[in-house]
Formats: C-alpha cells, structure tokens, sequence
C-alpha cells in the first residue's frame, strides 16, 4: 500500500462504472492526484450485472445530451484504450399495447425530434421485419431509434479504469473507505483499510466524490450527507444459445414490464415489475463482491408468462441464467448529481436506478465540468442532489417508496400521475381542511397538496390520460373563479428562509440580482443568479425590517436556494435560517379578494395604503396576520401568512365569510393553468441556471445600476446592451382540443427551432397554452412575431399564436386594480 498517498486532489469512493467514468473525465481534463478507492474490485457492486441497455432518448433534453454523450464516448473507448466495451448500435423498439401508450411513445417521438435524436414511429409491419419474433398481439404502435445500442458494462467500466490510469490517475482496489474527517462545511480528508486487514491510513483530500452505488448512503452518512436510495431486487433471466439467432434491436414492451436484448446469441428477458423488493435493509454484507441474490421465481413468473405469449423463441429456449442481483432506486426515478447541500467539497454521482450505463458517460463528464469550473455545464436539475429533501433519507420512507420506484421506469407516465407509496409525511396546518372541503391531494417534495377539489359525490382520485382527465372540469371551475369572483388556496408548502443580520441588505443586493434597498414591507422579486446571467433561483423578497428579509422559493428548491445563499455568504455578518413551517400561507386570488379581506380584517387594503407588492401586518379574525399582495395568477390578490398556530382560525375565518359570496377553493392545477395564461415563467421549467435572464423576459427584475456588484452583473449588462439570443415566447394552440404538456417541438415557418418548456390548458383563453424559447439572435422583436409558428402535438402540426407579451391582460391592468 506504499504508493496510496497522503494527500490528494481528489479522492473518489467506489469503482463502479460511474466512479470510473468520474475519474476518466477529470484525469482528461488534466487533473493531477486523482485516487479512486474501491472496497473490493472493480465493477464488483451493482456495474458487472447490468444488461448494458445504451439508449438515447430520456425525458428533458439535457438528460438526453448526456445519454448521447454516453453513446459517442463508448464508440470510442475501445480505439483510445484497446479494451473491447462491446458497444454496438443495434437499434431499439418501444412498442405500446394501449391506444393510452401509444400516445405517451408518440409524444416521447416527437419530442426526440426536437432534442435531435434520430427517431421514426413504425407500423407492426415494420416491427416484424425489425424482430421476426415478435408476436404482435394486441400492438397499437410503435417507435424505433436506430442509433440506441447496447455494450458490456464491466468492460465498459474498465475501459473508462485504463483511459484514466494513461491519464495519470491512481485506482486502487481493495481499499474500503471506513470513515471521513471535517471541518466545518468542508471534508478534509479520508480514512482507508486494506481489505484484508493488512495496513490503514488517511488521505488529505481537497475534494472527495460519492461513487458508491447502492453503499452510497453509508459513505453519504460518513460525510453527514444525506444520499438517499435503496437496493432493491432486478431480476433477468438469459436463455440458452439459440442456433442462428441474428443481431436484434433492444426490445422493450412497457405495458408487460418487460425488455428483451440479444446477447451473444441469447436472448436476455429483463423486467421492472410493478412491485418491487427492497433489499438489504438492515445493511450489505461485508463481503458483498459479485453476488447474487436469492432466486424468487414466483415474483418473476408473471413476467415470464407474457413474455412467452410475446416472443414465443423463449418457449423452446432453455433458460441457461436466472438472475437476481441489486440495483439502487432513487425516491423519484432520478439519479444524485452534484455538490451535496450540507458541505462544499463533497460531491455525489450514484443512485442510477437501472440506467447507470447509459447514464454513465455523461454523468461523469458533467460532474467533472462542474468540479473543474464550480458551475453546472448546464442545467443539471432534474439529478441534482440538492433536490432531496432531508426527509428521505429515512430509512421506513425509503423501504416504501422504494417498492413503487423501480416499476415506474415501465409505468405509464401519464401528466400529472402521482406516486402512490410513503404519502402524508408533510402536511399544511390546512390539511384537514382541505379535504373536508373534498380535496385531492398530489404529493411534492413530500407536502401534500390541493391538487383540486373533488364536486359532491365526485370520486375523490385521479383517472389518468393524455386526454382531459377527469378533474379537467373541476380546475376549469376554479380557475373562473379566480378570473370572475374569488378563490382561495393553500401555499403553505412554499418555502421560507429568513435572512437577518447587520448586514442583511447588502447580503441580499449582492446575492441577488433586485434592488433591496427598499422601505419596510416593500416586495421584490428578483432572481439569484449564477456568473453566467443563468437564472439559478426565481424568488420575491421581503422587508420584514431594517436587519431582515424573508425569501419566498418554490417548494422543491427551498433547500437548493438557502444553499446558494450559505454559499455566498463569505464574510457578510447574516444569519439564514429555513422557516418554512412556521407560517402557513393561504392565497386569497381574484376581483374580490379586496371584499373578502375587508370583510375579516380592519386593515386597510387599498391601493393608497397597499399597493401592488407590498406587505403589511393585519389583524384578521380574532389572530394576526402579515397580508403580502402578489400573485401568481394574474389577478387582483393577497398571500395571508398566519403563524402555524392560528393557521386554522385564519382558514375559518375566510372560507365562512366567503360563503355568501361564493369564494371557491381552489388547487395547484388550477394555479399552474392561470399562471401560464400570464406568462409567468416556471423555475425549473421554463427558466433554469442555463436559461439568461435577459433571454427569459426577467430583465426588468435585475438592477444592474443599483450601486453595487452583484452575482452575474456583467453577464447582465453585457446581454441588455447585445439583446436576447433567444426569446420565451408564450404560444396558445388555435385548436381548442389538442392539449400541452412540456417538450413539444416549436416550428417556426415550418422548421423545428426549440420545444415548449412548459405547458397547460388557459381555460380563459381558450385553448392549450405553452412557453418556450426561439433562437433570435440579432433579430427584433417584430421579426420574431411576424413568423408563422405550430407546435408539434404527438406528430400533428398544430397552428399557434405567438406573443411575447402576456396574452392574458397583458398590462397587468386586473393585477394593480
């Protein structure tokens, strides 16, 4: 163990494919002291049983470039380092057996068109002369990429072990991580034990990263970093040699749980079966090193049985492997990237849910840019680490969540479609209220949320489709509500942080991009904003005092957004702390929210005393209140903010003064559907760390003249005096029927030039709804409008109007009534 050094620049925990791939794309770009520590050999965890599936497509477009990414470093591995990876593009099939289905893969087509991924959608004739075998019983349609492959993920992995020894990188095996040293937000070091007792020490590191698979939440735990997922059964089952057997494309039948891959002349049957089996929980076994788990055929045989009605070849083919092995599953399906939230030198890559292959290569690449420069190389949202609540980390949670996760990968992905499992964990102060008022709950980053209100003796649950669902109507409802009368709904779940201090405005002036020096009870809203004018927070701001702000975040991103600012604080002498649960918050929206409040409260809420984003102090009922007038729907209103305790009264207090003036209450779907009909844009959606302000339409909420420097100031001056390089535009469908989700493709004069970042149906406007961004370099305004444009709706052009400007009271006129 002589040549383990003492120090180095970074230390990575697990030879799997990911760490291997880590250590690959950091030693290329020319990093020096790069140790990769592997408990037992390499690839001995989860990597060396994985079907080696190497597709494309994934469901956001960066996902999707770092999935091709994959592709083309593995189809040149093997000429950089001489070890075979067995990558070959042999094509795959999705093939749908409901008309439900067969949507849901035409829409994922469509939106591969504008990703650029080489795609076309198939009859069963074709699917016949693709994979002879195939019994088409029952198929509706179906969709080809001829450019997906597969590849042997050990050799893979080690491919990707030699490219970054060449590079200069140490990769030791059988070398267990036993514990970590820190200090203060930092990790400073590791301690390590051969795996045969022989010898021990600690390395000094700079940086360490998480590549531990399925023990990536015991080394997250050594770290005090909260790495959440769980090792779960993946059964497969390899047939016999089958004499003749020709190449044949990666088969997939989601509707029967079930993937089908030739492999060396075998027929390998995978499955992700609607009820998984958590495994390990009470720990891996120490001596865990290409095991294998139990066989459970009963678990499988349901699978297996379709699978020979579908590719009958199975029923004369011996089965020669059976196969049970782990693999890890996160609470969403989504794999941990990034810099964890709780320190700044420790980063994760692990919990890939079954497509750690494919994900490999452009995992590792993007975590080494981010590494290498301290920011993302793009937006990274969907898999970054600091998405996970600290919640699901618990151990009962993840055992229940964990059992509906693996099956979803095949599930139906249905808009809107709610996981079933570990549910009511965080609840409003309004909980019971709302559903004795006939609420649906949705689940978000664990809250429990008014998604809409059930009519009396409507079933209380989602029917799910591409088609308008069964509560279509019912959001319809509320959102006339919040347009004609008043509506009333919960925002408890959104987060608070409170930032206080001697210098808390000048903190905030330098962390965001609004001006802060404003009087007490004033509202900015502003975004946070990385050196790039990416747009990595979407916030307003309040002035509780001279020495205090709290900072309003969308419920997922509150973790991420107080992070930012921990980050950044440097020697600003402020305090910041997540107050989320201790205000509930009801929206008060609509043309008579003024009469409702007036009718609860002496406060006077007029435009002379309360104008349009400020906040005021109230007494309401026989409590108190803090009476912000904002919006997010476009219309004359007020969130009330009520501590926890007389949350209660506060509901009470408003839903029985509302009864004879018809106040509705009101759900996130009805919020999302008025907000887009506004323009409002969607963090995380339609704005992103990767996404300019200026190019987003938010240039008006950064002060670039305010008297100071500011995160991404530059940025910001330099794009106001070029112009946007793209602009969001808002689009409505002229086809009442057809409706919007996300990722569908814009064509501008007949061309594909970007996808819809968001959308729904503007039930004022009447018709579908979606924003998304055209490239306009060097154009004017005009001449981006004067284009014809249509969206693509499951392979349908469909006609639609274009604005920059909010097509709905596009003066804000309702808003500042």
């Amino acid at each position: 163990m002589s040549d383990i050094p003492a120090k180095a620049r970074v230390v990575i925990v697990g030879g799997g494919v990911i760490g291997c791939s880590v250590a690959y794309h950091l030693a290329k770009k020319g990093w020096k002291d790069i140790v990769l520590l592997e408990r037992k050999q390499l690839t001995s965890g989860t990597t060396w049983h994985a079907a080696g599936l190497i597709a494309q497509l994934r469901a956001t477009k960066n996902m999707t470039k770092l999935a091709k990414y994959s592709q083309e470093l593995y189809g040149t591995l093997e000429a950089e380092t001489g070890v075979a990876t067995g990558f070959k593009r042999c094509g795959s099939i999705t093939v749908a057996l409901t008309d439900e289905r067969k949507e849901e893969i035409y829409r994922q087509a469509a939106m591969a068109r504008a990703f650029g991924v080489e795609v076309e959608e198939i009859s069963n004739e074709r699917v016949q002369d693709l994979y002879p075998h195939f019994n088409l019983e029952g198929v509706k349609g179906a969709v080809y990429l001829p450019l997906d492959g597969q590849g042997d993920p050990a050799n893979i992995a080690l491919a990707l072990a030699k490219g970054a020894r060449q590079n200069g990188a140490l990769i030791k095996e059988r070398i267990k991580v036993t514990g970590m040293a820190k200090e203060g937000r930092r990790i400073t070091g590791v301690d390590w034990q051969a795996d045969d007792g022989s010898a021990s020490g600690h390395i000094e590191a700079d940086m360490v990263v998480n590549c531990a698979g399925m023990w990536g939440q015991a080394v997250g735990k050594m770290a005090g970093a909260n790495v959440p997922l769980q090792a779960c059964e993946h059964f497969y089952i390899v047939t016999e040699n089958i004499d003749g057997l020709e190449q044949l494309p990666v088969l997939r039948v989601p509707d029967e749980y079930a993937y089908y891959k030739e492999d060396a002349g075998k027929i390998l049957l995978g499955a992700f079966e609607p009820v998984a089996k958590p495994w390990a929980m009470d720990g891996i076994p120490e001596e865990f090193e290409f095991d294998q788990l139990q066989e459970d055929f009963d678990h499988f045989e349901p699978i297996l049985e379709m699978a020979v009605e579908r590719v009958p070849l199975l029923a004369e083919a011996g089965i020669h492997t059976f196969f049970n092995g782990p693999e890890s599953f996160t609470p969403d399906d989504a794999y941990h990237l990034g810099l964890a939230p709780e320190l700044d030198n420790f980063w994760v890559a692990a919990g890939f849910n079954s497509i750690g292959i494919q994900s490999a290569g452009g995992a590792g690449m993007a975590l080494a840019e981010w590494m290498d420069t301290g920011e993302k190389p793009f937006d990274l949202g969907d898999v970054d680490i600091s998405r996970m609540q600290p919640f699901q980390g618990n151990k009962q949670y993840l055992y229940e969540r964990s059992t509906e996760t693996l099956g979803l990968l095949f599930k139906d992905h249905f808009p809107y479609k709610q996981k079933d499992t570990a549910r009511g964990i965080r609840r409003s102060p309004f909980h019971h209220h709302l559903l004795e008022q006939g609420a649906v709950m949705g689940e978000f980053a664990g809250w429990e949320r008014a998604n809409w209100i059930a009519g009396p003796g409507q079933e209380r649950a989602y029917h799910y489709s591409w088609k308008r669902q069964n509560w279509f109507e019912n959001a319809a409802a509320e959102h006339r509500a919040i347009r004609e009368n008043v509506g009333m709904y919960d925002m408890s779940s959104f987060g608070k942080i409170r930032v206080e201090g001697p210098d808390a405005m000048a903190f905030m002036n330098y962390v965001g991009g609004g001006d802060y020096n404003v009087p007490v009870g004033k509202i900015v809203y502003t975004q946070f904003l990385n050196r790039r004018g990416g747009i990595e927070a979407d916030v307003t701001v309040t002035r509780l005092s001279e020495t205090a702000y709290v900072v309003i975040t969308p419920a997922a991103t509150r973790l991420a957004d107080q992070t930012w600012m921990v980050r950044h604080k440097g020697d600003f002498n402020v305090v910041i702390t997540d107050v989320t649960s201790g205000e509930a918050v009801l929206a008060v929206m609509g043309p008579s929210s003024r009469k409702l409040l007036e009718k609860v409260s002496p406060a006077d809420f007029s435009n002379a005393t309360n104008p349009f984003g400020t906040a005021q102090d109230i007494e309401i009922g026989m409590g108190l209140a803090r009476a912000h007038r904002v919006t997010y729907v476009g219309e004359l209103g007020w969130e009330i903010y009520a501590s926890t305790d007389m949350a209660g009264h506060v509901f009470e207090t408003l839903w029985d003064a509302g009864q004879d003036m018809g106040l509705k209450l009101c759900g996130m779907h009805m919020m999302d559907s008025a907000r887009i009909e506004k323009g409002y844009r969607h963090f995380g959606h339609d704005i992103t760390c990767e996404d300019h302000v200026v190019d987003a339409g938010l240039g008006f909420a950064v002060k670039v003249d305010k008297g100071c420097d500011f995160i991404g100031r530059a940025a910001v001056a330099e794009r106001k005096a070029s112009g946007p390089q793209s602009r969001l535009l808002q689009f409505r469908l002229t086809d009442p029927e057809p409706l919007l989700y996300h990722n569908e493709p814009v064509l501008r004069d007949g061309e594909v030039v970007g996808y819809l970042t968001s959308g729904n149906y503007g039930h004022t406007l009447g018709g579908a709804i979606g924003l998304g961004y055209v490239p306009s370099a060097g154009e004017k305004a005009a001449d981006v409008l004067a284009s014809t444009y249509e969206i693509d709706v499951m392979g349908t052009r469909v006609k639609a109007e274009a604005s920059l400007k909010p097509m709905y009271d596009p003066k804000s006129e309702r808003v500042k009534v």
